[in-house]
């Protein structure tokens, strides 16, 4: 019986096919937490979930926490996205904010953060020069009082508004492609948001290979093929508050590394990460092309 489950997964993997994932927090294209310009396929539909540990995550979640979204690239250049975030009731809301949940709801998941997320490709790879990069503009929960300081617009008042997870960011992306070896992705962003629980105004950087090995019917090629390795150095949260964040000094950057797998081509992505190359966090992404 093992034996033939061990056979059905290697046909799977066998089977793989990588493109463009999406990011863990978010669920629209990216690296792990990072934005990038990369783009999908025109008339692809993306849905998935993960399961976040709470530092892969904005400070509103101090607990390990899951999402789901689903994402559709309506045109070539312009992407949008609706994802779902779990919140737990808890004895005690940020602050000093008790008993906003019923007691007999402690410790479970009763509610949802709703968001919605875009991107707008304002330079495709390639145009003038075969050097140039592409450029993406985008936007992630943007709906909400985030642009005036959101959830902590006055410090003295623990109000708390939607839009936990607002940034503005503008991506650039470069592939360099080996033959018979794979693709290069080089990737920088400046992120922005004016929320005080969640400020930034920083650049990422980071980087992902895809194997593209000579099909020359070896496993060990299928089996890399399958392969997307990610890095990336993200802002972390310096909080104005000691209580909202996980480090009470803040960390002003953080190394994250993941690795995503393709199996029945390109339609199924498993996608692991561990944040701060400690804290683990995974998920799955599905896609379907439209045309």
């Amino acid at each position: 019986m093992h034996i033939k489950k061990l056979l059905s997964l290697l046909v799977l993997i066998v089977l793989c096919r990588i493109e463009a994932g999406a990011q863990l927090s978010y669920g629209t294209t990216g690296l792990l937490n990072m934005p990038t310009a990369e783009m999908q396929k025109d008339k692809t539909l993306m849905f998935g979930g993960n399961w976040l540990n709470k530092h892969a995550t904005v400070p509103r979640w101090w607990y390990d926490t899951w999402n789901y979204y689903v994402n559709v690239t309506i045109f070539p250049w312009l992407e949008v996205g609706y994802l779902c975030t779990g919140h737990k009731a808890v004895p005690t809301d940020y602050g000093n904010r008790s008993g906003y949940w019923v007691p007999s709801t402690y410790g479970r998941f009763i509610n949802q953060d709703r968001s919605f997320h875009f991107r707008l490709r304002a330079w495709k790879e390639g145009w003038w020069k075969k050097w140039t990069p592409q450029i993406v503009l985008g936007a992630n929960d943007a709906i909400g009082d985030s642009w005036n300081g959101g959830s902590l617009t006055y410090t003295s008042e623990a109000i708390y508004s939607n839009g936990f997870l607002n940034r503005y960011y503008l991506a650039i992306t470069k592939h360099f492609t080996y033959l018979n070896v794979g693709t290069l992705g080089v990737h920088f962003a400046w992120i922005y948001s004016k929320r005080l629980d969640n400020k930034l105004n920083d650049p990422a950087v980071g980087a992902n290979f895809r194997f593209e090995l000579l099909d020359d019917s070896s496993l060990f090629h299928k089996l890399l093929n399958g392969m997307n390795i990610m890095s990336e150095i993200v802002p972390g949260y310096t909080d104005v508050r000691e209580d909202l964040t996980f480090d009470p000094k803040g960390t002003k950057y953080q190394v994250n590394i993941g690795l995503g797998y393709s199996i029945w081509r390109e339609h199924i992505t498993l996608v692991g990460e561990l944040n701060k190359m400690k804290y683990f966090s995974y998920g799955i992404i599905f896609k379907i092309h439209l045309k």
